[in-house]
This record gives C-alpha cells, sequence and structure tokens, in this order.
C-alpha cells in the first residue's frame, strides 16, 4: 500500500474478475463469455471501421449506434444510453442516479460488482436476503432506500424475477429508481424494456458481452426515461466524453441489427444450458433453474473446492466464490456443445474416482 493512495481507497475492496489464462489448451468455463463467434457483419464493419479516421475522435453520442439500438427495442435515441461495457454504464448509474442520502437495495447473493461501486462512490447499501430457494421476494423491498439494484436474471445464481415482480417492485417505490442489470435475459428471461415508456423511474441496463459474443469490444447501454439519459449524460461528459471508439460503435451496431445470428447463438447456448443441467442432475448435482448462459450447481458429496481443483488439473476453468450461502456451489458458464460434453466427461471421470476431500 503506497502512502500516496487517497484514503478512501484504502479499504476499498476491489472486483475480483474471472480468470483470464495465457497459452492455449483450457475450457474456458468461468467468465460467462458467448462460446460462438459474433456476427460475420459485426467484423466485416469493423475491418472496414480500419482507416485513416482512426485518427479522428468518435462520435461522442454514438448516435447511430443509439438509432439501431431505440429501433430494435421500439424506443428513441433520447431513451438510450452507451457506455464501454455494461460496467462503466452501471457505474454512472451508481453515481449519477442512486448517491441519495437512504441506502440502496439490492440481493445478498449477487454481482460482486455493486458493493464495489458503493464503496468506491460513498453509497449506503444494504443486502436484501434471497429466499431459501435463492428466489427474489419483492416484499422485502418494502423498505426505505435510496433505489434497487437487481439483475435479471439473478448472478451468480441464473435465476429469474418475471415480469410481474419487476412491475411490482417499480409501483412500491415511485419515488426512487429501480435500475434492471439484463446482462443475461436474453437467454431465457423476460425483459423489462417494454415497461420503460411507462415507469420513469425503471433503467435498464444491457451489454453486447453475453448474447452478442462481443466481450472484448466492450459495449453497454442503457434503456431508460430521457430524464434518467440526460442524468447519465451529465456523469459521462464530466468523465470521458468518447467512451467509444469507432471500431466498437461500427461493430455493435452491426451486431444489434444482425438479428439472425444473434437468434441462432442463444438457441445454441439454451440448448446447451438444458442438455448439460440434465447431465449435472445425473451425476447428482443440485442445479438451479437457470435462465442465463450458466448454470449454478453442488454436489452434496463432494466439495466444490475439490470438484473446482480437480477440473483445473484437467485444463478446464469454471468459477467459484468464497460467500456463506454458495460456497459448495460451482458457477459453470455454457460452452459449446462439445466444451459442455467435455466437462461432463471430466466430471464423470473425477467422481468415479473421487474427488479430494479438501483442496
Amino acid at each position: 500500500m503506497s502512502p500516496f493512495w487517497s484514503p478512501g481507497i484504502r479499504g476499498l475492496k476491489a472486483y475480483v474478475p474471472g480468470e483470464q489464462p495465457q497459452g492455449g489448451g483450457w475450457t474456458k468455463l468461468n467468465t460467462n463469455e458467448c462460446p460462438y463467434p459474433p456476427s460475420s457483419k459485426a467484423l466485416q464493419r469493423i475491418a472496414e471501421a480500419v482507416d485513416e479516421r482512426l485518427r479522428l475522435y468518435p462520435d461522442p453520442e454514438g448516435t447511430a449506434l443509439q438509432q439501431s439500438i431505440a429501433t430494435h427495442f421500439d424506443l428513441t435515441s433520447a431513451h438510450v444510453f452507451l457506455g464501454n461495457g455494461s460496467d462503466e454504464v452501471l457505474g454512472h448509474v451508481f453515481l449519477g442516479l442512486l448517491k441519495h442520502g437512504l441506502p440502496i437495495l439490492f440481493p445478498d447473493i449477487t454481482y460482486s460488482f455493486y458493493p464495489v461501486y458503493c464503496g468506491l462512490y460513498g453509497i449506503a447499501f444494504e443486502r436484501v436476503p434471497l429466499d431459501a430457494d435463492f428466489r427474489v421476494r419483492t416484499d422485502d423491498y418494502r423498505r426505505p432506500h435510496g433505489g434497487i439494484v437487481l439483475p435479471n436474471p439473478n448472478a451468480p445464481t441464473g435465476m429469474a424475477l418475471p415480469l410481474d415482480g419487476i412491475e411490482r417492485l417499480l409501483q412500491q417505490s415511485p419515488d426512487t429508481v429501480l435500475v434492471v442489470d439484463e446482462a443475461y435475459v436474453d437467454f431465457g428471461a423476460q425483459s423489462a424494456v417494454g415497461l420503460v415508456a411507462r415507469y420513469p423511474n425503471l433503467l435498464v441496463v444491457q451489454t453486447l458481452s453475453k448474447s452478442r459474443a462481443l466481450a472484448g469490444l466492450r459495449v453497454g447501454f442503457a434503456l431508460g426515461d430521457p430524464g434518467l439519459i440526460q442524468g447519465l449524460d451529465r456523469v459521462k461528459n464530466s468523465f470521458n466524453s468518447y467512451p467509444m471508439d469507432r471500431l466498437a460503435l461500427a461493430g455493435a451496431q452491426a451486431a444489434i441489427e444482425d438479428v439472425e445470428h444473434f437468434e441462432r447463438i442463444t438457441r445454441m447456448v439454451i440448448h446447451s444450458r438444458e442438455w448439460l443441467a440434465t447431465q449435472l442432475q445425473v451425476m447428482g448435482f443440485e442445479c438451479l433453474p437457470s435462465s442465463a448462459n450458466f448454470l449454478l450447481a453442488r454436489h452434496p458429496a463432494h466439495p466444490a473446492r475439490a470438484l473446482l481443483a480437480a477440473l483445473r488439473e484437467q485444463r478446464i476453468l469454471v468459477r467459484h466464490f468464497e460467500q456463506d450461502r454458495i460456497r459448495e456451489h460451482l458457477r459453470i458458464s455454457v460452452g459449446t456443445q462439445p466444451e459442455c460434453e467435455r466437462l461432463v466427461q471430466a466430471l464423470e471421470q473425477v467422481l468415479r474416482l473421487g474427488a479430494p476431500a479438501n483442496m
């Protein structure tokens, strides 16, 4: 720890991303990336954007991409905010819309970046426990608060709250913002975007990293009432007026417009997820019902850390979280069908031979 650090970051616990191994030979099922390539139209558009115009700043508003997103969701460009990945969008949301006197609320088991943003910006928060089945209980959010952040589907559980539950939260708290983080919504949950025009306190955040296979491009966006978007614009223009480069703007626009590719690869992921869940259950795993591109699973007879280490020995990466209620679970990203089959074969071998009790 350097003596030159600002006091506010000395106790800050930063987010820890999933491992990105160097070198080949790994089956990487630990960071919820899409296992399939991006749209060929997106790749072509990116290649076409590599020219002498890179000497110029990009469009600070991303006007063309804004309009494509607005058209896709039947909104106007005034409802759309763009950012360098949904994590940056969320960072601006926490600072611009959620820093009030009362604590904000989010589930006790959820995306671990949320408390990091709170620590970074000095925002009070309360964790609202999921029920015994890891579901959100909307009545538990009937308490004074400065806003609600809800990933839907939740991460790392993969479980989704139905749309009527989202609407119930909006009606319960008309004077605070509800942020619905829909990073995984395209894999089986109901999007809340259709409620945006009716509820000025709703902000929906999405990403192109998962269902559109562009994690390496870093593109995220928020959809909400123009008043909310104007607040985010004020934060963005006080932080980085040009958050998205020319290549990202070009590729993202093509990816949004290539609906056929998007629908095809999401269907493939959903098919492999359901197959993998069945195979895991046959082996004795307990899997939460997932509407995301991953599964949260535990084996009652084998510690999660032992399984994690045994899979790593076979160069298969999955994710483990040191959190009380899910310490014995593994989060497994859905890969290609051959990658899922390799995982199943590896687990069958581990269970047959017996994973070490403690690792």
